[in-house]
């Protein structure tokens, strides 16, 4: 295993934050060496600027945090983040979608986001907003995001009712069977739920940026949400 700073996505994702907060967060996210900083789309070319010259790569949100833009609205936002130096992005589903069972609404919409990132080398990450969802339709998602080309599925955006579950992460590594990796987000606070989740089976962890220094030290009485 890896030591646990190279699987955290950092994210700093609070609307009402600052550019100076955001300029804060993010140079505590390097301080950790954090796999990525996941910013806000208004950010990607300020995060950008800032992790230059480190390991710290920078993801970012799309159709975020309620998945509900029309695809073709996705496709364009992720050809616009990836022009602003995005290396990842973690795109939201349509989880109203999800849960009227509109199968290939779900498809195209994950589909039209892949077709634009794949050929730029841009990693995609799908989230489903598990805490909303039945474990079948954890599963049905987790296929169609193989079939679409996907590189992982992601359980919340953290800004819903529920973070990760173990349940839901076991669905997801389960239904994937190795054809597409996990990443555990919402309520990642402290070391020992980030390394639980990384032995079943997890290759990449969703924090608050400021949980970061708890997760990597586990350090007792360590600050785990952000300013």
């Amino acid at each position: 295993m890896k030591p646990i700073n190279r699987y955290l996505d950092a994210a700093i994702l609070k609307p009402e934050f600052t550019t100076e907060q955001v300029i804060a967060a993010i140079d505590e996210s390097l301080r950790w060496n954090t796999k990525t900083v996941c910013v806000r789309p208004c950010d990607v070319a300020l995060a950008r600027e800032r992790c230059e010259g480190t390991e710290t790569e920078v993801s970012c949100v799309l159709s975020f945090p309620h998945g509900c833009a029309p695809t073709p609205v996705k496709s364009f936002e992720a050809k616009n983040l990836i022009e602003q130096g995005a290396h990842e992005i973690d795109m939201v589903a349509n989880f109203g979608k999800i849960r009227s069972g509109d199968w290939s609404y779900v498809q195209d919409d994950i589909s039209a986001v892949v077709a634009v990132c794949k050929p730029a080398g841009i990693l995609v990450k799908v989230i489903f907003e598990t805490c909303f969802l039945l474990p079948e339709e954890i599963v049905r998602t987790t296929k169609i995001c193989i079939a679409c080309g996907a590189d992982f599925v992601k359980t919340s955006t953290g800004f819903a009712s529920g973070g990760a579950t173990k349940e839901a992460v076991r669905i997801m590594i389960e239904t994937g069977n190795g054809k597409i990796q996990v990443k555990p987000s919402g309520g990642i606070r402290d070391r020992e739920t980030a390394l639980a989740f990384l032995e079943m089976g997890a290759t990449r962890l969703g924090t608050n940026f400021a949980a970061s220094e708890a997760l990597v030290t586990g350090k007792t009485g360590a600050k785990t949400t952000g300013y």
